[in-house]
């Protein structure tokens, strides 16, 4: 168990039955805390169910499914749970945690999205027919539906499956999900905005075939491959449509990065244009790197030398060794609106772009991007704007 330190401030300590634990975010943020009134509302729920630390509770084999920072992995490390979500600051986050309340690392296995969940290993003689699925709601259906037919081939009749969101998060259609591909569903009462779902798994429903994986066009001969959860999943979103129009053509030799690059279309477009440049691919989220790779497989000839890495901002590469940058950042963290995430991505692009190097940023105009731009560029320049868009540029000196 961990205990709350004289250091650490009250909003910071999770207090449930399992302990008290000391958690962060990462990347840290002053104002939001690590978890929310569902972690909080799940955990309670399992404490009067089954014990803390009972023999049925350690014992059963456990997965968790979108534990954003890792409250629930802290919670419940005696179980030795498997993680499974698709965010590698996500993974970064839980290993923090895990540490921060001196637990060891080891004891949370941590799958990334992009592959198939697993049973984990008995513990103490239990059972995977006793499988245990903790699954916090995740903000888009489209992930939610692969998550529970991904889900689906582990289950028995025995396993135990319950959600848990805040309630304005947690809709008739996300219900209608839990129903058509797992089996009988119903909802707890309401605990400080937060709900829980209950899911009786059917073995006998047949929730029809797996949809494939949505595709369209978003230049000539060239079309998206974009896996759930990935931001512009089903179309070519408005602001990244004006970016197309207005990238700058790499020049022979240059180095591109595609930063937070998504399905990977920026990054695509600016390979085609200039087949003597190479692009590299980052992002976040396992399920964005792979929906990169399947697009820039389909557009783009096999031998070049483009690169795909799931990372923070650009972490992984080098100082000074890009010619040109390009974003389209997000201003969600989930469902809080923010503008860190944007910020920490203008400066990891400072930072690996060369002397001379190009910053080009599409963003709505009511973001003020170019404020922060400047702070760390010194310059910045309105490349072309409409009524809702604004594209700006900056060279680093």
């Amino acid at each position: 168990m961990s205990s709350r330190g004289s250091h650490v401030p009250t909003s910071e300590v999770l207090g449930v039955p399992q302990g008290s634990f000391s958690l962060t975010r990462v990347p840290a943020h002053h104002n939001l805390r690590a978890w929310d009134a569902a972690d909080e509302y799940l955990l309670t729920y399992l404490a009067d169910r089954e014990g803390v630390e009972t023999e049925e509770s350690v014992s059963r084999p456990t997965l968790l499914i979108n534990d954003a920072f890792g409250a629930l992995a802290c919670a419940l490390a005696p179980c030795q749970p498997i993680k499974w979500g698709d965010s590698v600051l996500s993974e970064r986050a839980t290993m923090t945690n895990l540490v921060r309340n001196g637990l060891a690392v080891g004891l949370v296995e941590q799958l990334p999205g992009s592959a198939a969940p697993a049973v984990p290993a008995d513990i103490g003689g239990g059972s995977p027919d006793r499988l245990r699925v903790l699954i916090k709601i995740p903000k888009t259906l489209s992930l939610l539906e692969y998550q529970l037919r991904a889900l689906r081939p582990l289950l028995s009749s025995q396993s135990t499956i319950v959600g848990a969101a805040m309630s304005r998060h947690i809709h008739s259609s996300t219900l209608s999900l839990f129903e058509e591909i797992l089996g009988p569903t119903t909802t707890s009462l309401a605990k400080k905005k937060a709900r829980l779902v209950f899911t009786d798994f059917d073995p006998d429903l047949d929730p029809g075939p797996r949809p494939p994986a949505a595709s369209y066009e978003f230049g000539s001969g060239l079309s998206a491959i974009t896996l759930p959860g990935v931001f512009a999943n089903r179309r070519l979103d408005i602001g990244t449509r004006f970016l197309l129009d207005h990238l700058p053509v790499p020049k022979n030799g240059d180095r591109v990065l595609d930063l937070g690059c998504g399905n990977g279309i920026v990054g695509v477009t600016l390979g085609v244009s200039n087949p003597a440049s190479t692009v590299l691919f980052s992002d976040i989220s396992y399920l964005a790197i792979a929906s990169a790779r399947a697009t820039h497989n389909r557009a783009l000839p096999k031998g070049r030398q483009d690169e795909f890495l799931v990372t923070d901002g650009a972490e992984g590469v080098d100082d000074s060794s890009i010619d040109l940058v390009v974003c389209n950042p997000p201003f969600h963290d989930q469902h809080v609106v923010g503008y860190a995430a944007a910020q920490h991505l203008f400066a990891e692009g400072r930072r690996v772009l060369r002397s001379g190097g190009q910053l080009v940023v599409v963003g709505n105009r009511h973001l003020g991007h170019h404020v922060r731009i400047n702070e760390l560029f010194g310059n910045v320049k309105t490349v072309v704007s409409n009524s809702k868009f604004v594209i700006l540029s900056a060279t680093r000196s």
